[in-house]
């Protein structure tokens, strides 16, 4: 059987050897803390301490998203700014209240009749409680293509921020939309109404119709904008927008241009029939438009009238004098010259009786076949080459921005032959697209036709202009 000789000694061993062991387990402990341990934070990419989420929740700066509402985009649009180039602008809702994203990625992307035309990819910024506007300016699409679908994509947001200021941190004022046909200009004042300033302040204007749906967006930047100040901004357009914008609080320059061929006595009586009922519904035109309105008016024959009846004017006594004062012409045969009739609208839309701030119109009637100017090359009457004469004068009038309202009138459109079917052709396609062309077959047509006009020209209702400002101050 063993048997400790010396059992003090050995207990000293032990005791020894247990404190030796301390004293290196203590090293290896300290070495680890001080050169391998990391203690739990929210940049470690793991859930750990109080956090509720990966690098979220708890003591974590950033809230988790998943306990919060994702951003929904509520639309997207696509506005010609120039040939195939595009002003892009869509609306994102953030529901939360209290949270906002400093970092959302999206994606644009613009399609031609199912053809992806243009991809625009970018970050932006959403303040809390409300809807924000996501702008991407002068993009250009494959060929020039004009869009027609813009979608907007948004990557999943994994950051959000505490955050109470909103839409409510600015406030904007004094809008107004100052040449809107030559040298669009809208101005606004921004005001910051928190104490703290605000950097890279993001602002967006976008002009609606009537019904509430964009028609044109811009941008614009505050660099820095103080704390309980406001700045005057400025959003421009390189082309005029007085077209798109048909709200009445764009006035409207409009060529009145009738018809006075002879075809337009072909109902005989004195003063002659149709014209003089054309005259009359052309009179009621000018009573349906609005008071900031200007108008002109010219008849046609073989020729347009020279000088014209009446040039550009507010005075619609002037104006209704000069329709009702128009008579067939006594010189020969009159024929029908529909091109050097746009020519002498288009001439006074673009001279200097033209308001920088107002639509221009055209309000075009016939009553039938084109027989003017005689073709240069044989000296004769060539419908064909009359027509396409119409056409380049047209199409002219269209690319000065003017809107051009075609109306067949007579009853020849009642015949439904292969000559009026010709004829419509024609007339319709002088018109600015398939809604500004009308038939009026009678009087009574002519008159509910002038009255859709003056309807689509300016519509029932203002235009509202939004202009929202956002920033990433609330990162702060």
């Amino acid at each position: 059987m063993f048997t400790l000789s010396r059992p003090w000694a050995f207990w000293r061993r032990v005791q020894y050897g247990s404190a030796f062991g301390a004293l290196v387990a203590f090293g290896i402990t300290m070495l680890y803390f001080f050169v391998f341990y990391v203690p739990p934070s929210c940049t470690d990419g793991a859930q750990n301490g109080d956090e509720t989420g990966v690098d979220c929740g708890g003591a974590c700066r950033y809230i988790c998203a998943s306990t919060l509402m994702p951003p929904s985009v509520l639309w997207a649009k696509s506005f010609e700014i120039v040939p195939g180039q595009y002003n892009v602008v869509a609306y994102i809702e953030n529901r939360n209240l209290a949270a906002a994203a400093p970092t959302v990625s999206y994606t644009f992307r613009l399609q031609a009749e199912g053809k992806e035309v243009a991809v625009v990819r970018g970050r932006t910024i959403l303040p809390p409680g409300s809807t924000y506007p996501v702008f991407a300016g002068r993009v250009v699409t494959e060929g020039g293509a004009a869009p027609t679908e813009t979608i907007l994509e948004l990557e999943p947001v994994t950051a959000w921020l505490p955050a109470t200021m909103g839409r409510e941190q600015f406030r904007t004022t004094d809008i107004a939309l100052s040449g809107a046909d030559r040298a669009p200009r809208l101005r606004a004042f921004v005001e910051n109404m928190a104490i703290a300033d605000a950097r890279n302040v993001e602002v967006v204007a976008t002009i609606f119709n009537a019904e509430g749906i964009a028609v044109t967006a811009s941008q614009t930047i505050v660099d820095e904008l103080p704390g309980q100040q406001r700045r005057e901004v400025y959003f421009t357009w390189p082309q005029p927008i007085a077209k798109t914008v048909r709200s009445c609080e764009v006035p409207s320059d409009v060529m009145i241009v009738l018809d006075r061929s002879g075809s337009m006595a072909a109902d005989g009586g004195t003063p002659p029939e149709p014209l003089e009922s054309a005259k009359r519904a052309a009179q009621s035109f000018v009573n349906f438009l609005q008071p900031r309105d200007r108008f002109g008016f010219l008849s046609y024959a073989t020729t347009p009238s020279t000088p014209l009846e009446q040039t550009l004017t507010d005075n619609r006594a002037a104006v209704l004098l000069a329709i009702g004062s128009t008579t067939m012409g006594r010189d020969g045969t009159q024929y029908t010259n529909m091109g050097d009739a746009f020519s002498s609208a288009l001439a006074e839309l673009t001279s200097t009786r033209h308001r920088d701030d107002a639509r221009k119109v055209i309000v075009f009637l016939t009553d039938g076949d084109v027989t003017r100017p005689v073709n240069p090359e044989t000296g004769r009457a060539d419908r064909e080459y009359a027509a396409q004469y119409a056409r380049e004068a047209a199409a002219r009038a269209k690319a000065a921005g003017v809107i051009i309202y075609s109306i067949g009138f007579g009853d020849f459109l009642a015949q439904g032959n292969a000559e009026v079917e010709r004829d419509t052709a024609l007339i319709r396609e002088l018109a600015s697209g398939d809604t500004q062309y009308f038939e009026a077959p009678t009087v009574a047509d002519l008159e509910r036709v002038y009255r859709e006009i003056a309807t689509d020209i300016c519509e029932v209702g203002p235009a509202r202009i939004e202009v929202i400002p956002k920033t990433d101050s609330f990162t702060n």
